[in-house]
């Protein structure tokens, strides 16, 4: 139940008009960005909440018990407030977000509605819709191990254990120019094999996406050097001669486990699951039906 002052309380029973509504969004590199839905700029807590920027937001559905309180937040994409080349890059996945009911008239006097995450975005005509995830998202997530074929783990992490850095799975490269319908085109990857980085990792060490990281879903060798086709473009500029790291892909399977990285002692799946077609499966006449294994 939500404590509310009783001057503001007060206020609010008046029926005056000086409530608005204010967002304080924290992004995981430190970036905290503050807006509102009044005509006029509001300041609490160190930080201005900028007006004019188009942030609205729908109301919040909560429910009591375990329930998980959802809303969904628009807005205009400017450099002034949400950018589309921040969206792209990835900076506002999983901001934090703080929703406020405020008297502009006095800052002090103010009721937090909502605390949580920020979840999908749309982009769509220079404007973006957020959904807001609340406090008890994570009682949605699956706990446990998942029971499939390919191995549920990232390449390196603790219950991987294989080193990624090790010589001969990263490699640095210099972007050349733009390939084929949006590819990079590189050069210093010379030495390792065709398709050696399809399903690995970028990550960018200089030019305006330092930082940032990105899946590869191919890699190949082209006449004019290395092609790398990322999954997503990257959020801002790539320049010639930005450099990147890229570290070797691991489609999960445990053929490739064993050969490419031996470190099938490590691998986290069920390679001999049975497929979909054995439920299904009944004896058939002329078969071997002596319940054997029926790999030839």
């Amino acid at each position: 139940m939500r404590e509310i002052n009783s001057e503001l309380q007060a206020r609010l029973d008046g029926g005056a008009t000086r409530i608005c509504r204010c967002w304080r969004v924290d992004r995981r590199d430190g970036t905290a960005l503050g807006f509102t839905d009044h005509d006029a700029d509001v300041t609490f807590d160190g930080l201005t909440f900028r007006a004019g920027t188009g942030m609205n937001a729908s109301a919040l559905q909560s429910a009591t018990g375990l329930s998980v309180d959802n809303a969904q937040a628009t807005g205009a994409l400017s450099d002034a407030a949400i950018g589309e080349a921040d969206v792209l890059a990835g900076r506002y996945d999983g901001a934090r977000i703080r929703h406020w009911l405020v008297d502009w008239e006095r800052p002090d006097l103010r009721v937090l509605m909502f605390a949580g995450t920020f979840g999908e975005i749309k982009r769509q005509d220079h404007a973006f819709e957020v959904e807001l995830r609340g406090l008890a998202e994570p009682l949605n997530s699956p706990v446990g191990r998942s029971i499939l074929r390919t191995c549920d783990r990232s390449l390196g992490d603790a219950r991987c254990a294989f080193d990624a850095s090790a010589p001969g799975f990263t490699g640095e490269g210099v972007v050349l120019g733009g390939g084929t319908w949006g590819a990079l085109l590189a050069t210093g990857l010379e030495a390792f094999a065709d398709g050696w980085f399809t399903h690995g990792i970028l990550t960018w060490i200089t030019g305006e996406n330092a930082g940032e990281r990105q899946a590869v879903k191919l890699d190949r060798t082209v006449a004019a050097g290395r092609e790398l086709w990322p999954w997503q473009a990257p959020g801002r500029a790539v320049a010639v001669g930005d450099r990147f790291r890229v570290v070797a892909g691991c489609d999960k399977t445990a053929t490739t486990c064993r050969s490419k990285f031996g470190n099938f002692l490590n691998f986290r799946g069920f390679p001999h699951l049975p497929g979909d077609d054995w439920v299904t499966a009944y004896p058939t006449d002329g078969a071997i039906n002596d319940g054997s294994s029926q790999q030839s």
